[in-house]
């Protein structure tokens, strides 16, 4: 039996790679206090894996996780990486995978979010904006957790990182049952 001690990161990696990148920041510094044991720091499959071997990688580091965070940007809704319709081995005509795998439309965000869902996990919804911006969260999750934007506008009228609101998040997820 795996314990569930991770924290399980999802996100457009292309899109919002600087909301990833300063959630790491924060998680690997010794000045600021957030910190969590990423689950992406398990084996991982290759790039040129079929989808199918993919979402069975990602499975086993969501079932070592007991927090999900997704960061939502601008294209995480629209995303369809990871469909098997965009697979090479898999046949539209018969909506069958030609390897006999089982066929899976959905893409690999709309995977690890149904999955942290159904396996009950802690759920931190981050926004890679200044809002909450749910029409952009992919629907299947909007209802679930706690959602907070990762930007703010400090007194010079300048956007930076609002490090306060994600701590908050993490400290709130600890003594909270998310839906």
């Amino acid at each position: 039996m795996t314990y569930r001690t991770k924290t399980y990161i999802a996100a457009d990696w292309e899109g919002d790679k600087n909301a990833v990148e300063q959630l790491y920041k924060w998680n690997e510094s010794k000045y600021w206090e957030l910190s969590f044991h990423d689950a992406h720091e398990m084996t991982q499959a290759r790039d040129t894996s079929l989808n199918c071997s993919i979402k069975r990688s990602l499975a086993s580091r969501l079932d070592a996780s007991k927090t999900f965070v997704l960061i939502v940007g601008d294209n995480t809704k629209d995303l369809k990486s990871g469909s098997c319709q965009y697979c090479t081995h898999y046949y539209a005509f018969l909506q069958q995978c030609l390897k006999d795998h089982p066929v899976d439309l959905r893409s690999y965000i709309e995977y690890e979010c149904d999955k942290a869902i159904k396996d009950g996990l802690q759920i931190i919804v981050l926004y890679n904006f200044t809002a909450v911006y749910k029409w952009k969260c992919p629907d299947v999750i909007k209802d679930h957790g706690i959602h907070v934007p990762m930007i703010t506008m400090d007194d010079n009228g300048k956007y930076v990182w609002d490090y306060q609101s994600v701590k908050n998040a993490f400290e709130w997820i600890k003594t909270h049952t998310c839906k």
